[in-house]
């Protein structure tokens, strides 16, 4: 297929190019600045502008660009650039997909398990509703934001990733060094539920959800059983072989990460139903299986 993804450079997107393009697949990536190359086309959130001229001819969009959740201590600034950038892009491409001629088969949209918000020890699926706070209320108007595209009768998606397990980038980029230098221990009380997936079965999710042509709205991106973080700490000690007598105290958590620790905190035991349904096999689904693949 022809395939544009926007975000191609992220932890995620970057691997996904590299997986289609590997199997001969056409990918064009969407740049927010002129285009240098062949593969590039240029888009811009905030001006709502993209360069349809360069999407003729795509099977599918996948759009997974947005400022990072997680990358800054929480502002009301932050905050408001995480939301204006993905709500914003998401309704960009929505609107340009609805204006192509063919539109394409498919929109892909990233979306978070963020949605659901804080679950306790309760399991949830797709069928659940949004939970209250800033996460729930940024994913709902997030995917909201692609209603052009639903509305032009393309088959949507929103892929609601859960915490991606990998050396390169997110939450486990920060936890892998803590670890190996035997300084990596349980956060907070260690109850809470973390709701991983292995980047090799996020990206392998991501494909597989462009080619079933069954599938559209919400779908869980999360391995099929979540663990606490405290099993957590105990897998990562034993595939590093390092000692984790260091739990990190809630009350550090939130002077560091500000509004963003009440999720590092909280807990999310999501379960990927539509994924499973649909055929979907994990390569690595346990958390072990995903640290040693990481």
């Amino acid at each position: 297929m022809k395939i544009a993804v926007t975000g191609s450079t992220g932890l995620i997107g970057s691997a996904l190019v590299d997986s289609l393009r590997a199997d001969g697949h056409e990918v064009t990536r969407l740049v927010r600045r002129p285009s240098r190359a062949g593969d590039e086309v240029e888009w811009d959130p905030v001006r709502q502008y993209v360069d349809l001229r360069g999407l003729h001819g795509c099977e599918a969009v996948v759009h997974l660009a947005g400022a990072g959740i997680a990358d800054r201590r929480w502002s009301e600034a932050h905050k408001k650039d995480v939301r204006e950038s993905r709500v914003l892009g998401t309704a960009a491409i929505a609107e340009a997909v609805a204006a192509l001629d063919p539109p394409p088969r498919v929109l892909l949209c990233g979306s978070a398990i963020g949605f659901y918000g804080e679950t306790g020890d309760r399991v949830v699926d797709e069928s659940a509703p949004p939970g209250e706070g800033f996460l729930p209320s940024l994913c709902v108007d997030w995917e909201e934001a692609a209603g052009a595209a639903e509305e032009a009768g393309v088959r949507t998606v929103f892929a609601r990733t859960g915490l991606v397990v990998s050396r390169e980038g997110g939450a486990w980029a920060r936890l892998f060094p803590l670890f190996r230098a035997g300084l990596g221990g349980r956060l907070g009380s260690g109850r809470q539920y973390w709701s991983f997936v292995a980047l090799h079965d996020e990206v392998a999710a991501l494909r597989h959800l462009l080619e079933t042509e069954s599938v559209h709205g919400p779908v869980n991106l999360t391995a099929p059983e979540p663990v606490t973080n405290r099993e957590v700490t105990a897998a990562m000690g034993r595939v590093l072989h390092r000692p984790t007598p260091f739990p990190v105290p809630a009350v550090a958590l939130r002077a560091v990460l500000g509004g963003l620790a009440g999720d590092v905190l909280g807990s999310q035991r999501v379960v990927p139903r539509v994924l499973s349904e649909s055929g979907f096999t994990f390569a690595f689904p346990t958390i072990e299986d995903a640290i040693r693949a990481a």
